[in-house]
């Protein structure tokens, strides 16, 4: 048990060492593994340019106040707060992100049980937003290129932007 586990630890670091960019086959491998795929997954291509959903970010304040989507909602994660979401229309089209997409399919599951019935997790998140060039904001909704990277971890996967902590 105990060499299997040193072999697993071993694949994840080589696979995440290796990545080249986010939507490789090792940051797939990364987030088949890190995700259940309880919730429905889709790409910033499926969704940039759409101006009827609502984007609600599932990270945390200190991420969320360096930049975010434009007009997404902040419910956090860690003290996740759906208050803002009460009064939603519960059809209304929801795609909820956070880094790389673990919290974000976290909290889109609560959506579903809230009684929403079209929430979408965005794969590789708000990572892969910035990485296919899409605008993000700062606090005074002004374009930025400024991203939390989350740690020294997950950085990787960021390959476009000025990553800050």
């Amino acid at each position: 048990m105990k060499h299997l586990i040193t072999t697993l630890l071993f694949m994840t670091f080589f696979l995440v060492s290796k990545a080249q960019e986010v939507g490789s086959t090792a940051f797939d491998i990364i987030l088949r593994g890190l995700l259940s795929h309880t919730i429905n997954e889709v790409s910033v291509q499926d969704v940039k340019g759409k101006t009827e959903i609502l984007f609600v970010d599932a990270r945390e304040e200190n991420e969320y106040k360096v930049s975010h989507i434009k007009d997404a909602v902040f419910v956090g994660y860690d003290n996740l707060d759906l208050s803002d979401l009460e009064r939603v229309d519960r059809s209304k089209e929801v795609v909820v992100y956070c880094s790389v997409g673990y919290r974000s399919e976290k909290v889109a599951e609560k959506l579903l049980e809230m009684g929403f019935s079209n929430v979408s997790n965005l794969y590789g998140g708000l990572f892969e937003w910035k990485n296919q060039e899409q605008v993000i904001v700062n606090l005074k909704n002004e374009p930025t290129e400024k991203i939390h990277a989350f740690n020294k971890v997950w950085e990787i996967w960021l390959k476009k932007g000025e990553k800050v902590y």
